[in-house]
């Protein structure tokens, strides 16, 4: 679980660094951390279930609740607070949403990569139709 949660936030920070150089390095590695997550959320999803924990409902208070917080604060030491006072139970929940709420972000932000390149190319195919237009071509 650790490793999957490195993962996630190393490839997220390598694909963003990658970004000025190379689309498709930087559209790779946000995929990579997406499926780092993916493997996170199923660790949780299982401690769950292997110890006959509920997972909160869609619409359910604590569900509901616990997505506003994930938008309202960016800031883990926020979230690492308020887990000191809570069931386990309840920070697998907390971390189940947690973790749909940036799978999604990774997904919009994947749309809007795709989205550019497609659009505008990627660094190497600038590159070239500016070398082709110093050229003359």
């Amino acid at each position: 679980m650790i490793q999957a949660a490195r993962s996630g936030k190393q490839n997220i920070v390598e694909g963003c660094a990658a970004a000025s150089t190379s689309s498709k390095t930087e559209i790779k590695l946000i995929n990579v951390a997406k499926a780092s997550l993916k493997e996170l959320l199923e660790d949780y999803e299982d401690y769950l279930r292997i110890r006959g924990k509920a997972r909160w409902d869609k619409g359910s208070v604590e569900y509901e609740a616990m997505r506003r917080l994930g938008r309202e604060h960016n800031d883990a030491s926020y979230f690492m607070a308020l887990i000191e006072t809570r069931p386990p139970e309840t920070i697998a929940n907390m971390v189940i949403i947690l973790i749909n709420q940036a799978d999604y972000l990774l997904f919009k932000q994947l749309e809007r990569l795709s989205n550019d390149f497609v659009k505008n190319g990627g660094f190497s195919e600038r590159m070239a139709a500016l070398r082709r237009k110093n050229r003359g071509y």
